[in-house]
């Protein structure tokens, strides 16, 4: 089958024979007229000199793949492509389609040179006499044209590109002569079957299926390799006409084109009459996958996430010098890229937000979720669809501007624990204990920057929350004035710059600011970086990028450069293990007790006093977890939660515990199904003893209650004289006790 018979190794008797019937027949075979100029000596001549002249090096570069998104455990989530392709060694591709190609395109492959003198010279004469033929181009000249076009197509600058483009499709005699060359040439260089498996990797099969595995699987959801005689004869049919002869858009046309194909199978001997047959009385059958499509738009279960991990291939430097060259690698390259996201994890944050969060509610929820001491990104999910309309957008509510997120959202009183491992490593102690009112003036506060004088008064959630607290109470009902006087006294820059360590940048890529108010959340912030924050603490102080990519492999097998977690020790391991075991009392008896699991865990609700955004952020050892609801669009409307029914349920005076609450209790809950259970390390007694004495308690004593006065003594009652009687004096009668209950 591998025969060069016919090969152009004899340049000489190929040229003299070409240029014998180029101007009859060469180039009338693709449509085209030569004109005889009287002496066909004289036009011989000039061809043959202009032939030996042309360039016989042909540069075939590398081509577009599709590259495909999976998730951890190799399920695709998306594909990214310029051209739907996967390329595959010929051994990879049945039999059968080999045969039924060469059959309908180019009977004598195995026979002729780059150049078929025969096959030119039929069709010039068919098309003389009107008859249907299979065309003059061999497959060698038609995987030359292929080359060219895709030449065309990598070059960058867009002038250049058009105009290589139309020197590869113009209807001129140029073109066909070079094209003739460079099939020469190429037959020289390669064997027939390494061409064959060239021009079944190049050729377009329709509905954006470049290449027979990517039609294979398009068509038939299956590979190229396992492809029946009817369905290989559908296939090798489209080449000719993608458009014409799409089985999905002209049913009727490919089934006819495909027993075409069939019929010239078994004219020159590569399939039985009988098997002939049978295959043209099969149904086309098409089995087109679900998952079909270009992109996160159709992103399987995962479409935030995915346009997550998009955006951190254009972002990184890891995967070219732009943010073009890096889309390009994307969309050409066809890269494997093996992502952290847990098909489990990511399907119990997107059913409990189903549950808490309509998608057309007016309110919106984000749920992330995150590995300690690894970093790796296991859910991103959204109570929204991905898209644009109602119930939908491409606003990524989960992450920081730089990735299509937004600008960010206050946090609350998330950032409480910010402060109490700040003060924690200053020597204050879980009974550090300060009086909190209601409401409380603060002075001057240090910060980095220097000193905050601007006036600030916080105030509690209520005013019975008026009392001494400590840090371990005061932390566990959240006590705001508690939180600022602590802050005062360890000043702003300590929790601002654990923060930072943390992983937590405003959303805009800023650094935290630092206010006095810096306690209560008034940074705008994304849902991910709290959740690597508090997946530190749950890592007894190792801070982990969060990561979405695990490995990135190239066509060839090849691992390319991926962005680092770059885990490090950023806390003391005894302070980290001391705001664990304070925020596991908010757990257990605080504000987050409605979100408590069925095992050991940590976390800390977080409410904006304008109600306008309500958190969760919690974790156990082995998962952290941030949830956040509330105004999608906080710059623009001011939408509070309070007194609105969200996800079908009221809500009166909504806060951190009811609602993102009960969404993280769910997510975890469901997530960490068939987990071991881990409890946390016990902080050291000096770190919950302290070496700080809380001071003197600053309540106002209570005033003494007044000593009632006392109304004046009765009169005394006159004693009545014992008046005589003959014999002894009467007694007198002594009262009856009552008895018990009666």
């Amino acid at each position: 089958m591998d025969s060069r018979l016919g090969r152009a190794g004899g340049a000489v008797t190929h040229l003299v024979l070409f240029v014998g019937v180029s101007v009859l027949a060469g180039v009338l075979a693709a449509g085209l007229v030569l004109p005889v100029l009287g002496s066909v000596g004289l036009a011989a001549k000039s061809s043959a000199d202009g032939f030996e002249n042309l360039p016989t090096e042909l540069k075939t570069p590398p081509l577009p793949e599709r590259s495909r998104i999976l998730a951890a455990d190799g399920s695709v989530i998306a594909n990214f492509y310029f051209e739907n392709r996967v390329s595959v060694p010929l051994k990879e591709v049945s039999p059968l389609v080999r045969q039924a190609l060469v059959a309908i395109e180019d009977s004598r492959f195995y026979q002729h040179g780059g150049i078929d003198l025969r096959g030119t010279m039929r069709a010039f004469l068919n098309n003389q006499s009107g008859s249907d033929v299979q065309g003059g181009s061999t497959l060698t000249q038609q995987y030359v044209k292929q080359v060219l076009l895709e030449s065309a197509q990598n070059i960058q600058d867009p002038k250049k590109r058009v105009e290589a483009q139309k020197a590869a499709t113009e209807q001129s005699y140029g073109r066909k002569l070079r094209e003739l060359r460079y099939a020469v040439s190429m037959e020289e260089k390669f064997s027939k079957d390494q061409i064959l498996e060239r021009y079944l990797n190049i050729a377009y099969f329709g509905a954006g299926a470049y290449g027979i595995e990517a039609a294979a699987h398009h068509y038939f959801n299956k590979s190229a390799k396992v492809l029946t005689l009817a369905q290989a004869a559908t296939l090798a049919g489209i080449v000719q006409q993608p458009t014409a002869f799409d089985p999905t858009r002209n049913p009727d046309r490919s089934l006819a084109r495909r027993n075409t194909v069939l019929q010239r199978m078994a004219e020159v001997g590569v399939a039985t009459a009988a098997d002939v047959a049978k295959a043209k009385g099969e149904k086309l059958a098409l089995s087109v996958p679900k998952q079909a499509g270009n992109g996160c738009d159709v992103a399987q279960g995962a479409a935030f996430f995915c346009n997550y991990v998009l955006n951190v291939i254009k972002n990184d430097p890891a995967f070219g010098a732009t943010k073009e060259e890096r889309l390009r690698l994307l969309l050409r390259g066809g890269l494997t890229i093996t992502t952290t996201l847990d098909r489990k994890t990511q399907k119990a944050a997107q059913d409990a937000l189903k549950k808490y969060v309509y998608k057309t509610d007016k309110v919106a929820s984000a749920v992330v979720t995150v590995v300690p001491g690894s970093g790796a990104i296991r859910a991103m999910a959204l109570s929204r669809d991905f898209g644009s309309g109602k119930g939908k957008t491409k606003l990524n509510y989960a992450v920081d501007k730089a990735y299509e997120g937004g600008s960010g959202f206050q946090a609350g009183s998330t950032f409480k624990p910010f402060v109490a491992a700040a003060a924690l490593e200053k020597g204050y102690g879980f009974g550090y204990t300060l009086y909190a009112p209601y409401k409380k003036k603060i002075g001057n506060m240090s910060a980095c920057g220097g000193l905050l004088t601007d006036p600030w008064e916080p105030a509690n959630e209520s005013q019975s929350e008026n009392g001494d607290y400590s840090m371990k109470t005061g932390i566990g009902a959240s006590v705001n004035t508690y939180f600022a006087q602590l802050e005062q006294k360890v000043g702003v820059c300590g929790p601002a710059t654990i923060a930072g360590s943390l992983g937590l940048t405003r959303a805009d890529g800023k650094k935290l600011d630092q206010f006095k108010s810096f306690t209560l959340g008034t940074n705008t912030v994304s849902p991910l970086d709290m959740a690597e924050a508090y997946a530190t603490f749950a890592a007894r102080g190792k801070h982990c990028n969060a990561i979405a990519i695990s490995r990135v492999v190239d066509p060839l097998g090849r691992r390319l450069r991926i962005p680092s977690a770059n885990c490090r020790q950023v806390l003391r391991q005894e302070i980290a293990d001391g705001v664990n075991a304070l925020l596991q009392g908010v757990m257990q008896s605080g504000t987050g007790r409605r979100a408590a699991l069925n095992r050991v865990s940590a976390g800390k609700t977080g409410t904006t006093d304008s109600r306008v955004h309500v958190w969760f952020v919690g974790y156990t050892p082995q998962l952290a977890t941030a949830v956040w609801a509330g105004n999608p669009s906080p710059g623009k409307i001011v939408y509070k939660l309070s007194n609105k029914k969200i996800g079908g349920r009221y809500y009166g005076d909504v806060c951190g515990g009811c609602l993102p609450g009960p969404i993280w209790r769910l997510t975890m809950n469901k997530a960490l199904e068939g987990v071991p259970v881990r409890g946390f390390v016990s902080p050291p007694f000096s770190v919950v003893q302290g070496t700080i004495a809380s001071p003197p308690s600053t309540r106002p004593k209570p005033k003494p209650k007044p000593t009632p006065t006392l109304p004046p003594p009765p009169p005394p009652v006159p004693t009545p004289t014992p008046t005589k009687s003959h014999g002894h004096p009467k007694p007198t009668p002594t009262p009856t006790a009552s008895a018990p209950g009666g």
